[in-house]
């Protein structure tokens, strides 16, 4: 199952596939969506105040937002965008959607109290990068609420699929990588606490299945 949209990557995706992705988005995943629903509801029980989203895609975390909630979310695929208004208005929130990524948007130090996202961080190009903007805006105490598919564990048959697949992965999903460990680059980059548990997403294809759900905190 490919990421959100969170390019650009080394393989710059044409519009007509941007446009295709996000139609695919839009509609292929919501079997996923409705069998990750009670994960993502314990998840995003308390999402309170100012909430950043990465890669929102078509918007299916919308859902767990309330009204009073000041939500922004960077979206780098435009196409993506029509279908995340429409959610948003179906569901009565007012959103902000931005056509760029977090490298490339100055958002002020300690201004978030939540940054979440979900099948995003496989994609972006600087994965450590990322992680260390995530932590420079949270404000202090705040969350870093994620969903990530990651490479299986070391020795694994599986793990060797992901990374002989990876190249081609690459391509197809968008800028998805099958090999980033990516709890480990979360638990390595300063936060106050990290806790997550891996689990084998509900997904027909066994190299996305190996996914991490948690949350980390920024020190106070």
């Amino acid at each position: 199952m490919p990421a959100q949209s969170q390019a650009p990557s080394a393989w710059q995706s044409p519009q007509w596939y941007q446009r295709f992705f996000a139609w695919a988005m839009a509609t292929a995943t919501r079997g996923y969506e409705d069998q990750m629903a009670a994960r993502k509801q314990q998840l995003f029980a308390d999402l309170q105040g100012e909430v950043l989203e990465l890669g929102p895609g078509a918007g299916p975390n919308l859902t767990y937002l309330s009204p009073q909630n000041h939500w922004l979310g960077l979206e780098p695929n435009p196409y993506m965008h029509p279908y995340l208004k429409q959610k948003a208005a179906a569901l009565g929130l007012d959103v902000d959607v931005q056509t760029t990524t977090l490298a490339d948007i100055s958002i002020p130090d300690n201004s978030k109290d939540v940054v979440l996202c979900t099948l995003v961080l496989c994609s972006v190009p600087n994965l450590e990068a990322t992680i260390q903007e995530v932590l420079r805006v949270l404000k202090p105490g705040g969350q870093f609420l994620f969903i990530e598919h990651v490479i299986a564990p070391a020795g694994s048959l599986l793990r060797r699929v992901q990374t002989g697949l990876c190249p081609v992965w690459q391509v197809i999903g968008d800028g998805c990588r099958l090999d980033r460990d990516t709890g480990k680059v979360i638990e390595a980059a300063g936060f106050a606490t990290v806790d997550y548990e891996t689990f084998d997403a509900p997904v027909p294809l066994p190299v996305v299945q190996p996914h991490i759900i948690g949350v980390a905190v920024k020190s106070v």
